[in-house]
């Protein structure tokens, strides 16, 4: 049988049930006592039908679940981009366990961060790194429950840049002036919406149905990135007479190293930038 009881100084009621020969509480998050009263029932037939397991006793030290939460991630690049969130995370929370770590906890670290000038999207970049930490802790009832519920991420969109769109005018004469292999890029961005390096650069000739006018993306960041993309007039256009211009045994990409044929080019750089997909002004090829 279960109670309900309120600390000296809380509005909030206590409950506390037995489970397996020893009291376990926890707050049911209301002042109301009739709400309280329906909380610890629920609570109640959980552990009669044992379907509530006890929080697991020593939970964790921040700095070891952290060393072991990065081996679970199976990317590099993706390991290597937690890791730097676990570095700045790891002086606020590295000698607490798990169960220490409190709402407050969390708010002081972002105040911290602020106040050294990290932005915004930094700091939620690192704060969504923890609170998978302690999702992934949850759920093997380390903890009884994630801080995060009671924690909300730093605004950042007010903060972003807010991309220039070039208008179509300006666009023709960005064209008009630019080199055969900038303006076939440059069409081939504006017409498919592809992603630039990971895509766009990686394309072979084969990828190209010139017949049933499809760009086949057989590669891309994500699973739902792989696709085919109609192939409009104009870009066909562009593409044949870029091939025409280098030869169709030049190289079996479509943008290829021109040092090393066999090879695509690595990445480009720009003065204004692909935003979204967006073209935003000339671009120059990097080898």
């Amino acid at each position: 049988m279960g109670t309900l009881y309120k600390r000296a100084g809380s509005k909030n009621w206590m409950m506390a049930v037995t489970v397996a020969g020893r009291q376990v509480c926890k707050s049911a998050h209301t002042s109301t006592k009739r709400l309280a009263d329906q909380l610890l029932s629920r609570w109640e037939t959980e552990v009669f039908e044992g379907r509530f397991q006890l929080i697991k006793t020593n939970a964790p030290i921040f700095e070891q679940w952290a060393d072991q939460f990065l081996l679970t991630v199976p990317h590099l690049k993706t390991r290597s981009r937690y890791a730097s969130s676990v570095n700045n995370l790891k002086p606020k929370f590295g000698k607490l366990r798990l169960s220490q770590i409190t709402p407050d906890l969390i708010d002081d670290f972002k105040d911290d961060r602020l106040a050294k000038g990290a932005g915004p999207a930094t700091i939620n970049r690192d704060l969504a790194v923890l609170r998978r930490m302690l999702k992934i802790a949850e759920r093997k009832r380390f903890i009884a429950r994630s801080p995060f519920c009671e924690v909300e991420l730093l605004e950042e969109r007010s903060l972003r840049r807010k991309p220039h769109i070039v208008p179509y005018e300006e666009e023709e004469r960005i064209l008009q002036v630019a080199d055969p292999h900038i303006r076939a890029l440059v069409v081939t961005q504006l017409e498919t919406g592809m992603r630039p390096n990971r895509e766009t650069l990686m394309m072979k000739w084969e990828d190209v149905d010139l017949v049933d006018d499809i760009i086949r993306v057989r590669e891309s960041k994500t699973r739902a990135g792989i696709r085919n993309i109609p192939l409009s007039a104009r870009c066909k256009a562009e593409l044949l007479a870029w091939r025409n211009r280098l030869g169709p045994e030049f190289s079996p990409y479509v943008f290829p190293n021109m040092r090393n044929p066999q090879k695509p080019l690595n990445s480009l750089w720009c003065k204004s930038g692909f935003v979204g997909g967006k073209f935003r002004g000339i671009h120059k090829f990097c080898s």
